[in-house]
């Protein structure tokens, strides 16, 4: 039985070369912040294309030349040809960007602490472990699914072992494909994304949990006997969501929509009106008819962003600032975007993320296998 054989660490350590923001840079207002900004993209031109994430601030999605979701970012920045892509996202996104940009692009990350959480909740090393007493169990072919919102050497594993990487909008096809291909999957990292994917399918009621934190959610001849085996990850901004949010918002409004991700939980994808992708979700506000309300089941600072994108329409935050902030995306402070452009003027690179050349192929196998389906 071959596992993985390409030579991978835990995520904590990869990127501890990564720098910190020099203190003549944290306190910096907005006006000359925004100033200084804009001087150094003058300065560096076509050589640098600035990527922001639906996630991301405002301060961050102002200065940036495309906004959108993880993939759709990556796709950009390989169609710019510009010499410096500067992310504003987290890791794994970073790397979705190295792994699809020509080797000649330097992708860049300009803070060190932006680290999803999910991703780091299906850490290669944990998955192969997983793998090997999973199939030990059972002579079916399993086929491993990762999310986009995973690290590329787990996106490496998976190509490895016949499997692919989806988005949150074609999950569904990735379990078919997966399903032409073998006999079971192990989705991971998102359980509640799987779980919805399953349900769509009608396969529900083949559903097992692999928990790699508690030795008695590791039952490998349970998982062997399903088909399809969810690890137990999950976004920490969606799972906040609960059906009682979305039964509060409706008292309050009672001619408003909901919309939410399908990383949220089964019941309030049950719940809500409309589940989708990011993009979908910014179609459903792009399309609404002036007056329409819609509760927004996603980060806040999208949420925030279509409000002013859309004031014809009232938008309005599932379960308020507090409920829907993703920690990591907030990382990229905006002065870290003035001091790694400034950097850049001045000949040097900082926080430049590279995937490791064996992980770099296997990766994009994955990726080109979902680009099939």
């Amino acid at each position: 039985m071959e596992t993985a054989q390409f030579e991978t660490d835990l995520s904590l350590f990869k990127y501890d070369n990564l720098e910190q923001l020099p203190p003549a840079y944290r306190d910096l207002d907005e006006d000359e912040r925004s100033e200084r900004i804009e001087a150094a993209l003058d300065e560096l031109g076509d050589d640098v294309v600035i990527l922001g994430h639906n996630y991301q601030r405002r301060e961050i999605v102002e200065h940036a030349d495309f906004i959108g979701d993880s993939y759709q970012l990556s796709k950009e920045a390989a169609n710019a040809d510009a010499d410096y892509v500067i992310f504003g996202g987290v890791t794994f996104m970073a790397e979705s960007a190295d792994i699809i940009t020509d080797d000649n692009q330097s992708v860049i990350l300009p803070s060190m602490e932006a680290s999803c959480p999910m991703a780091g909740m299906a850490e290669a090393l944990q998955v192969d472990a997983a793998w090997a007493e999973i199939t030990a169990e059972t002579d079916d072919d399993i086929i491993p699914i990762t999310y986009m919102n995973s690290y590329a050497d787990l996106k490496a594993f998976c190509a490895e072992q016949g499997g692919l990487v989806c988005t949150s909008s074609n999950a569904h096809k990735a379990f078919e494909y997966a399903f032409e291909k073998g006999d079971k999957v192990l989705f991971l990292p998102d359980k509640h994304l799987g779980t919805n994917t399953a349900h769509r399918l009608g396969m529900e009621d083949e559903i097992v949990e692999w928990d790699p934190w508690d030795p008695e959610g590791k039952d490998a001849s349970a998982a062997a006997a399903n088909d399809i085996i969810l690890w137990d990850g999950y976004c920490q901004v969606h799972e906040r969501f609960r059906e009682s949010h979305i039964e509060e918002i409706r008292e309050e409004h009672d001619d408003v929509n909901v919309v939410v991700h399908p990383e949220c939980r089964r019941e309030v994808v049950e719940a809500a009106d409309v589940a989708g992708s990011t993009s979908t979700i910014c179609d459903v506000v792009e399309n609404a008819d002036p007056g329409e309300k819609w509760a927004i089941g996603t980060e806040i600072h999208l949420a925030n962003h279509l409000s002013r994108w859309h004031p014809e329409v009232e938008v309005l935050p599932l379960c308020g600032d507090a409920c829907m902030d993703c920690n990591a995306m907030r990382q990229i402070d905006p002065n870290y975007l003035a001091w790694v452009l400034e950097e850049l003027v001045e000949g040097r690179e900082r926080n430049v993320i590279q995937v490791a050349p064996e992980e770099k192929e296997l990766a994009q196998v994955a990726l080109d296998r979902m680009l099939e389906i």
